[in-house]
C-alpha cells in the first residue's frame, strides 16, 4: 500500500473516531432533562459532530471506493465499545469483545482484498 493510500486510511479511522464520539454525546444527553440548557448543548455537539463528518466523508470518498470507505465505518462499533471502557466505566463481555475483533478482522480483510484486487489489475493493464 503507497504512504498516500495509507495517509487516506488513517485520515478515514480519526473520521470515524470522531463520528463516534456522536454517541458519546447522545448517551450523556440522554440521561439529561429535556429541554435543559446542557441538553440542547449535548444535542448541539452532536449536530455539530455529523456535520463535520459528512464534509470529511465527501472528501475521503473522493480518494477511496465508496465500498471500501463504507465498509469501515463498522470499526466505529469498536469505537464505541473503546468510549464504553473509557468514559463510562463499563465493562466489556467476552462476546463484545470477540464481536469487535470479527468486526476488526473483517474490515482489515475486505481492505486488503479490495487492494490486492486493484494491484492485480493494474498489474495486468486492466481497469477496475
Amino acid at each position: 500500500m503507497s504512504p498516500s493510500k495509507l495517509k487516506i486510511y488513517l485520515l478515514l479511522q480519526l473520521l470515524l473516531m470522531f463520528y463516534s464520539l456522536s454517541t458519546v454525546l447522545s448517551k450523556v444527553a440522554s440521561g439529561l432533562a429535556f429541554p435543559s440548557i446542557p441538553f440542547v448543548l449535548y444535542y448541539s455537539g452532536i449536530i455539530g459532530i455529523l456535520g463535520i463528518y459528512a464534509l470529511g466523508w465527501q472528501q475521503i470518498i473522493k480518494y477511496l471506493p465508496l465500498t471500501t470507505a463504507y465498509a469501515n465505518r463498522a470499526v466505529t462499533v469498536v469505537w464505541g465499545l473503546i468510549w464504553g471502557v473509557l468514559i463510562f466505566q463499563e465493562q466489556v463481555s467476552i462476546p463484545k469483545l470477540i464481536g469487535g475483533l470479527i468486526v476488526l478482522i473483517g474490515v482489515v480483510l475486505y481492505t486488503t482484498a479490495d487492494a490486492n484486487k486493484k494491484d492485480s489489475a493494474a498489474n495486468n493493464g486492466k481497469e477496475v
